[in-house]
């Protein structure tokens, strides 16, 4: 089998971008925080206006690209009656499932809890590869799964056997986002391989936003308007989304997939570390020592791994 090689300057060039889409769905899950914490703004709001913003910036900028090429419309998944209900369960359970968890277990503790809890997402998947080949991990999978155990303990102790350091509430919504984390990256393989990521990601976070906006409509604002409140969610939405996924998808033809794997393992070390400076989030030695080895797991399992993920936050 041939290996696929790089040249220096592209590869940099992908671990850079890389590198950047981590720091910028950081800086968006604390802009998030802020949003509802400090603006009043209801997540099930936030997160419609989010997916429906920027599933359109990405249908929008698919279309664009290929606007040129045949058999190519933003439409042509709805055409196939095979990728119809895919695409429909993906949209909801996964991309919606995955961003409202995620921004639940926000509101519920915060955002560095939230991204280091939701980086179990790769544990998960771990284990259910394991039992669906009804095989043992092996020991490297074994001391990454015994790393996110501790890392998971220490987070939500302290380090206190006697004590609960976050909410009953933000384990479950912050756990239930891994979960949910893991279906995204597997189940829309086939999906992303026919019709691209661009195109199945866009439809599935307008068809996600669309869906929550019978419950939260976004025509009913809910928040704090200001200056400061709309410069956030811009970011959120622009910077949060749109360019970090445009470059995050550039970024694998420079650089191997378990690579990009690996690299965006920076996201909730930044989230963390900017949770701690911008909004003074206390953190003690076991909640640092909790957070680099659940980084650390999601590191070796990475380096295992040989298929894209999918990033959702």
């Amino acid at each position: 089998m041939k290996i696929a090689r790089f040249h220096p300057s592209k590869r940099l060039l992908g671990m850079t971008m890389v590198l950047l889409c981590g720091a910028l769905w950081a800086l968006s899950g604390v802009a998030m925080q802020y949003l509802l914490q400090h603006n009043g703004f209801h997540p099930g709001w936030l997160v419609t206006t989010r997916l429906i913003s920027s599933g359109f910036i990405l249908l929008t900028v698919h279309a664009l690209l290929t606007r040129k090429a045949k058999n190519e419309s933003i439409w042509a998944v709805w055409r196939d009656p095979s990728s119809r209900l895919p695409m429909i369960i993906f949209s909801i359970i996964g991309m919606l499932g995955v961003q409202y968890t995620f921004i639940m277990a926000i509101q519920e503790s915060n955002t560095a809890t939230a991204t280091l809890l939701q980086y179990l997402g790769p544990v998960f998947i771990t284990v259910y590869i394991a039992v669906r080949a009804r095989q043992l991990p092996n020991i490297t999978e074994s001391i990454a799964l015994i790393l996110a155990v501790l890392g998971t303990f220490f987070l939500i102790t302290g380090g206190k056997l006697d004590t609960i350091q976050i909410s009953t509430e933000a384990v479950v919504w912050a756990l239930t986002s891994a979960v949910l984390l893991a279906f995204y990256t597997l189940y829309p393989t086939k999906l992303a391989k026919r019709w691209g990521t661009i195109l199945i990601n866009g439809w599935a976070m307008l068809l996600g936003g669309l869906t929550l906006s019978f419950i939260n409509p976004p025509w009913h604002l809910q928040g704090n308007f200001t200056l400061e409140s709309l410069s956030l969610l811009l970011f959120t939405i622009i910077f949060g989304t749109a360019i970090p996924f445009s470059l995050y998808t550039k970024s694998v033809l420079f650089i191997k997939p378990n690579e990009t794997s690996i690299l965006t393992s920076s996201e909730p070390l930044t989230a963390t570390v900017i949770s701690v400076i911008w909004l003074h989030i206390p953190f003690g030695l076991f909640e640092w020592i909790g957070s680099f080895a659940i980084i650390g797991a999601a590191i070796i399992l990475g380096s295992k791994s040989q298929t894209e993920p999918n990033n959702s936050s």
